[in-house]
């Protein structure tokens, strides 16, 4: 096995908490009507494309001239954000600070639209602390297309096979993998310190 000496990490549901639920519970407290929203209104589909570089400006105007019955929750998506990202993953940061503190070179690479990244980096200091982050929205591709991870290696410096990138979407580990990358499925801090140690790496 190659021996690791580049470690990435996403961001979202593996070093802080999402999820637009907790936002829009109270905006739409009826749990079914909730889902037929992200179902048919503010999408998975839709949200992406903004991690592609699309602005919510344009994101918005979209939808409201498809769903004009909804025009305010789909200005809610944005305004309540930061009620979506309410915590970190204290055990997940704990283990990136720890492997930059013991000399590992660590970067991260996100889907995420810059201006919320932008205001994660504010709320959350410990993004700042590797050496540096991909954003998808800054170069208009998103994971799990090879095209970001080979901007990531040719950014940073990095040798594919002795990269190891942690995420919590099995389509994006593939992909990692499919860009020959070493790569695993982020599933909780204790499962990731034993996928660190199986590559060699302390914790």
């Amino acid at each position: 096995m190659t021996e690791i000496r580049h470690i990435v990490f996403d961001i979202g549901k593996v070093l802080i908490h999402y999820d637009p639920n907790l936002a829009f519970s109270g905006l739409i407290p009826d749990a079914e009507e909730r889902k037929w929203f992200f179902d048919n209104v503010c999408t998975q589909d839709w949200n992406i494309e903004q991690d592609r570089g699309r602005t919510w400006e344009e994101a918005e105007a979209l939808l409201i001239a498809e769903h004009p019955d909804h025009t305010e929750n789909i200005r809610n998506f944005r305004r309540h954000w930061h009620e979506m990202v309410p915590h970190a993953y204290e055990d997940s940061v704990a283990i990136m600070l720890g492997l930059i503190e013991s000399g590992h070179d660590v970067t991260m690479l996100t889907n995420f639209a810059a201006d919320t990244l932008a205001e994660a980096r504010q709320r959350f200091d410990f993004l700042n602390r590797p050496r540096g982050v991909t954003v998808s929205a800054d170069i208009r591709q998103i994971k799990p297309d090879r095209a970001i991870y080979d901007h990531h290696v040719a950014a940073f410096g990095l040798e594919p096979s002795a990269t190891l990138f942690i995420d919590d979407s099995q389509k994006n580990v593939d992909g990692a993998k499919a860009a020959g990358w070493q790569s695993v499925l982020f599933i909780d801090a204790r499962t990731l310190k034993a996928d660190l140690e199986r590559f060699g790496i302390a914790v």
